[in-house]
């Protein structure tokens, strides 16, 4: 019972609300160019409990939770391929029809979805920075640590740190989120000192870390003090501006892991599926409801970055189509989309179970360990 309360409640309830909100987007802009949308699902498989509108379309919760879909009329299934009445409908069935819509049209409905992610995300971190604040640590140097990257590079107590690998400094969390990102790669920091900039080369070390949910993190560290943090609060204009450059940030920093994983710089283990995703909504959940909001918003950017990837069964990978789509003057023919689909559909399958053997596998060594 507190296994439930504590870990799948909270995980349910953020899944929950972050695939409607997704599919939301969907339905949204569909609806605004004349599709008439079937069905609204949250999960997948059969169906618990729902209930019809006035439009025709049915509202459900299923019963497997990971996901969920819209399907418009003209659609074969969740993942919209053209069913086989697409070919024989009338002129007032194809005006409500889907895959009869112009390009522009259909590539805004499958966009619609990621944008809505970003959109929650930047509406969350609003709230929080003009009720909360925004943490904010000036970018001074409040020490460095003896036989340490920092110390090797001559960096001193007192440095404002203006600039690392061309990227400007304005937080100290700045230094840290670009750092962290490098183990063993060489960068430049530019520092003001005594009034006047200074360059200076280091080589950030690496250290294996665990956060406060049990995983852990291959980081780089220079092995430099901060300062004390503030929380700014910010007016809502402010807060609106800073809630668009953070989410930007935190998906080039999401990015940036991603590609160091495929080149085998970051180890892929740090991946977490759906028990890790769990674990971590029911610990942040526990902290308050400012660290759950910061939480949604990080796993929102997530779902919106993953589903613009262009892989066939994915958002993005329907985009890659209709890009093809404008360049050709016709879509691709239906066998080269099924076997995309089939293609995306293996690698979807893949990650999740990689990701899932990652979760059991630290459980397991966890258990061992104790």
């Amino acid at each position: 019972m507190d296994i439930l309360l504590t870990y799948v409640v909270p995980f349910l309830i953020v899944l929950t609300v972050l695939v409607f909100v997704h599919e939301l987007g969907h339905y949204l802009v569909a609806r605004r160019n004349g599709v008439r949308v079937e069905v609204f699902s949250v999960g997948f498989g059969p169906e618990l409990f729902g209930f019809t509108d006035r439009a025709g379309t049915r509202w459900k919760f299923s019963a497997i939770p990971f996901g969920g879909y819209v399907k418009m009329f003209g659609d074969a299934g969740a993942a919209s391929q053209p069913s086989e009445a697409v070919k024989t409908m009338t002129a007032e069935e194809r005006q409500i029809s889907f895959q009869h819509k112009r390009l522009g049209q259909r590539a805004a409905i499958v966009a619609a979805g990621p944008v809505a992610n970003y959109i929650f995300a930047i509406l969350m971190l609003l709230v929080l920075f003009a009720t909360s604040g925004e943490p904010y640590t000036a970018p001074v140097i409040g020490g460095v640590e003896p036989a340490t990257a920092a110390a090797q590079a001559g960096l001193q107590e007192g440095d404002r740190v203006l600039e690392v690998d061309g990227s400007r400094i304005e937080r100290f969390e700045d230094i840290t989120r670009i750092v962290q990102l490098r183990p063993g790669q060489s960068m430049t920091i530019v520092v003001e000192r005594a009034g006047q900039p200074q360059t200076l080369t280091a080589t950030p070390r690496l250290s294996v870390q665990t956060d406060n949910f049990g995983n852990e993190h291959r980081v780089g560290l220079l092995g430099i003090k901060s300062g004390p943090r503030e929380y700014r609060q910010l007016d809502p204009v402010s807060a609106g501006w800073r809630a668009v450059v953070e989410t930007f940030r935190l998906t080039g920093s999401m990015l940036e892991a991603i590609g160091q994983m495929i080149v085998g710089v970051r180890d892929a283990e740090e991946i977490g599926g759906p028990i890790a995703i769990a674990k971590m909504s029911g610990d942040v959940a526990q902290l308050g409801i400012d660290q759950l909001l910061w939480f949604m918003a990080v796993l929102s950017i997530n779902l919106g970055m993953i589903n613009l990837f262009p892989v066939p069964m994915l958002d993005g990978g329907h985009l890659l189509f209709y890009g093809i789509e404008a360049v050709r003057g016709r879509p691709l023919g239906e066998r080269a989309q099924e076997w995309g689909f089939r293609i995306g559909l293996a690698l979807v399958l893949t990650l999740m179970l990689f990701a899932t053997w990652n979760d059991l596998t630290k459980i397991i060594f966890k258990e061992i360990a104790s």
